[in-house]
């Protein structure tokens, strides 16, 4: 939806003059560990210890303006692609950066657009954070509100002698946590109903996902986000000095308005924002939403739409109703190297990950991963995937953007993405960190020129036909015939289900109704 409006826009919205001469990352260098400049040390083991040596360029280029004497002046805008390093790239240099203070509070906030991705990126702080002796946390609806502000919000130990005025509970309430990765819906649940939340210490505020995060409103969090963060500045310079008196009459008070923070001789640090996306907008209204400082733009080269480095894409043409029979013959010839299958819809997925159980053994483990599944169910499958115990999920749209797993061969486009943006994040869950991928999507003879004109958006002329020979073909009729009687059974009597599932929810709604009317 919002790549058609922004195709119907492309040619009237004009480029911010910012985004015209950006610094290109890819002049960079990789740069080993010991030579990088500044780096505290227990952070650097902390990397050796995750199997790093060297940072890739991009996480190079964010280091060098983020770390140093002019470090953070500017608010950064990075376009780089799938699997370049983005998540390092943020996380360490805010690390580092947050180290120089023994200050607990809450001075990073990383906002993700999905629990899947937000879990990755906390995994990333925890591996670092914890050297220099700072805390992580995670707000994403996993478990009970309640169990996260157990985990977010501390109460301090009454001193003895001082007696504390029961209405102000927030000054009995400090944060637990210096750097948070949350969803945006339950971060604005936090913000609303729990005490002792603030985000008026706030530092860095990171934006992953850019584009999609401000597609969604998600109960206008960023307005909500910047509205506080002002809100909290205006209390420290107001106008008449006389306020300063009256409402910073304690040190405690003084504490919890902010004064304290410090930041290069300032009374109070500027909210940095870093904003990332393999696929970043151009559009001036959307951008405009961040309220960015002096914006520096990093890219990787002068192109939008970027694909790794690494990565070989090929075209799979199948006969008319035949294509599962397809899918599966490639499968088979990839033996069982890691591979994603992507459809368009979660119940496209569901229908082929169950058709393509019903082929009998194919020596292939594969699931469905889906937002139709619970977390801690897709938790459980991604977890086997890495491992390897399963070589083959069949996925939506729910795993394209920004999540990496180790090992991933291959990327099968089982249903031709509409928008050049979704074949970006798709293809970038291979080819990786500089490792080799291929992409493979399926098409019909009259999809091939549409199919070509999207990949020219991101520069790529070189996408060969992948033949699968015919005699592995033919030996799978047979079976296919039988797994798609087993599939319209199968279908049928999910659905006969589902609806006695909704009857039997309305009349226990309908018996409730009664109940309070009598």
């Amino acid at each position: 939806m919002e790549e058609a409006s922004e195709f119907k826009r492309k040619k009237s919205v004009p480029v911010l003059p910012w985004m015209r001469s950006p610094v290109d990352v890819s002049v960079c260098e990789e740069c080993a560990l010991n030579l990088l400049p500044f780096l505290d040390p227990r952070l650097e083991v902390a990397l050796q210890n995750m199997g790093i040596t060297s940072l890739f360029p991009v996480q190079v280029a964010v280091w060098q303006e983020t770390v140093g004497p002019g470090s953070f002046e500017r608010d950064l805008c990075i376009n780089s692609p799938t699997g370049s390093g983005k998540t390092l790239a943020y996380a360490l240099p805010i690390v580092q950066m947050l180290s120089t203070r023994a200050v607990k509070c809450l001075r990073a906030l990383v906002v993700l657009p999905t629990r899947d991705l937000a879990l990755q990126v906390k995994e990333v702080f925890e591996a670092i954070a914890p050297a220099v002796g700072l805390s992580v946390g995670l707000s994403v609806g996993q478990s009970s509100i309640a169990d996260e502000i157990t985990e977010l919000i501390k109460r301090p130990k009454h001193e003895v002698g001082i007696c504390y005025d029961p209405e102000d509970l927030s000054l009995d309430l400090q944060s637990s946590v210096d750097i948070l990765v949350a969803t945006p819906g339950r971060l604005m649940d936090h913000i609303n109903n729990t005490k002792g939340f603030t985000l008026e210490h706030l530092c860095y505020l990171v934006v992953d996902e850019t584009d999609r995060l401000l597609r969604e409103a998600y109960q206008s969090w960023l307005p909500t986000v910047l509205q506080l963060t002002h809100s909290s500045d205006e209390c420290l310079f107001p106008h008449d000095n006389t306020f300063l008196s009256s409402a910073f009459g304690s040190l405690r008070t003084i504490r919890r308005f902010g004064i304290e923070r410090g930041f290069k001789g300032k009374s109070h640090p500027r909210l940095v924002k870093m904003v990332l996306s393999a696929t970043l907008t151009q559009d001036p209204s959307k951008l405009a939403q961040l309220e960015l400082h002096h914006p520096l733009f990093l890219t990787t080269g002068q192109r939008r739409y970027q694909l790794p480095e690494q990565l070989q894409s090929f075209k799979l043409l199948y006969e008319s109703n035949q294509k599962p029979l397809y899918l599966v013959a490639l499968l088979l010839t990839l033996q069982g190297e890691k591979s994603i299958v992507f459809t368009s819809s979660v119940e496209s997925t569901h229908r082929l990950c169950t058709l393509l159980k019903f082929f009998g053994d194919l020596q292939i483990k594969i699931k469905e991963y889906s937002g139709l599944q619970r977390q801690s169910v897709r938790s459980k499958i991604l977890k086997a995937f890495r491992s390897g115990e399963i070589q083959v999920l069949v996925s939506s749209d729910a795993m394209t953007r920004g999540m990496d797993v180790e090992g991933v061969r291959n990327v099968i486009n089982y249903d031709m993405p509409a928008y050049i943006k979704t074949f970006v994040h798709r293809a970038g869950r291979t080819a990786r960190a500089g490792q080799t991928g291929r992409c493979f999507t399926l098409l019909r003879k009259d999809e091939v020129k549409r199919f070509e004109k999207l990949l020219r958006k991101a520069d790529n002329n070189s996408c060969p036909v992948h033949s699968v020979p015919s005699d592995s073909i033919e030996p799978l009729r047979p079976v296919y015939t039988s797994a798609l009687k087993k599939l319209k059974e199968c279908v049928e009597s999910e659905t006969r289900k589902r609806k006695i599932s909704v009857k039997s929810s309305s009349m226990v709604r309908v018996k409730k109704l009664n109940n309070l009317k009598e």
